[in-house]
């Protein structure tokens, strides 16, 4: 069972990286991130296509890794 849970947890991982890396940048530097945060906050920029996927995608994948890391200590031999 661990061993199968440690498996997946590499996959998770790796999948994991590889969506965060696949992600456009929202914006470049400090007064960029300061704007996007507050156009993500008023809904004035929503994700469409491949962006909505990759986000969806991305928050699937991190509570999987959560789960799968809380059961692998459970579970640790």
């Amino acid at each position: 069972m661990h061993t199968v849970l440690i498996i997946l947890l590499v996959i998770t991982c790796i999948s994991l990286i590889a969506v965060v890396l696949l992600q456009s940048g929202k914006s470049a530097g400090l007064s960029g991130a300061i704007s996007g945060g507050a156009e993500q906050l008023f809904g004035k920029q929503k994700a469409r296509g491949l962006d909505l996927i990759l986000h969806r995608a991305t928050i699937v994948l991190s509570v999987l890794f959560f789960v799968l890391t809380v059961l692998v200590s459970l579970f640790g031999k």
